[in-house]
């Protein structure tokens, strides 16, 4: 009897609380037309227009993370320990918020995180998409119909980290003092 308790206890430690965090950022998205063209010649596409490469940059980044060796994604970085052992998993995807696509990071807990450890981990994905998998994935050019596009999960003028129930109430304020800079 006391092996089926110790199982069902064990089992009860590594359930994953179906809570999550999500974190969203601007994408900078360039684009190179079909015919040879230099760096000049890029383009920059605004926000709305984003929306029409959604599918394509949702397969390039499903690809991407194939490379990942565990269930935990981006998680199995995270450097502190204590953090490491709350943060289950996390995942970088794009989503289409107010018309206008941006990018995302989903974080699943064990448990809820302190003010703190919320801020260590809008640190960690600022790292994340500044020099680690936004770095790799910027990189690696997806095709469209209408050429090939790269896309930043990092933008250096006009970065800014912000929570979801702040973005999906077009409020400016993090509640950490504003937008979370990088």
């Amino acid at each position: 009897m006391h092996f089926f308790r110790d199982a069902n206890k064990k089992m009860e430690e590594n359930k994953i609380a179906n809570e999550t965090i999500r974190i969203f950022f601007p994408l900078k998205i360039v684009s190179y037309p079909q015919y040879d063209c230099s760096e000049d010649e890029r383009e920059d596409i605004s926000p709305r227009d984003a929306v029409t490469y959604e599918d394509q940059i949702l397969a390039a980044i499903a690809k991407e993370n194939r490379h990942f060796e565990n269930d935990r994604g981006l998680a199995e970085y995270i450097h502190d320990e204590a953090l490491k052992e709350k943060v289950y998993s996390l995942y970088p995807s794009v989503e289409i918020v107010d018309g206008e696509l941006w990018g995302v990071m989903t974080a699943g807990l064990r448990e809820p995180l302190s003010g703190d450890e919320t801020a260590e981990l809008i640190d960690f994905v600022t790292g994340q998409n500044s020099d680690g998998y936004g770095e790799i994935f910027e990189q690696r050019p997806i095709k469209t119909p209408d050429g090939e596009i790269y896309v930043s999960f990092w933008n250096h003028e006009n970065y800014s980290l912000t929570l979801e129930q702040k973005i999906k109430n077009n409020s400016p304020d993090l509640g950490y003092g504003g937008q979370v800079m990088g």
